[in-house]
């Protein structure tokens, strides 16, 4: 079955990504935030910061989504 090959492949690089997601996170006025280079908003946090944030919630529940594909698949 194709799924067989896929969902593994898939399951790894979405752990790089997720990975690579969460350390771009840092602290207050550190990482992408703290660059300088866009706008803050009303609330306080950068555009990019909350676009990263985003991102990475999304990129986390299709790691979830696929977990649990594997475990029913494999």
């Amino acid at each position: 079955m194709v799924f067989d090959v896929v969902l593994p492949v898939v399951q790894v690089l979405l752990a790089a990504f997720l990975t690579l997601l969460v350390l771009m996170h840092s602290g207050r006025d550190t990482g992408f935030g703290g660059m300088g280079y866009t706008p803050a908003s009303q609330g306080g946090q950068h555009i990019v910061e909350r676009n990263l944030t985003r991102l990475t919630v999304l990129v986390a529940a299709l790691f979830g989504i696929n977990t649990i594909a594997l475990f029913y698949v494999l």
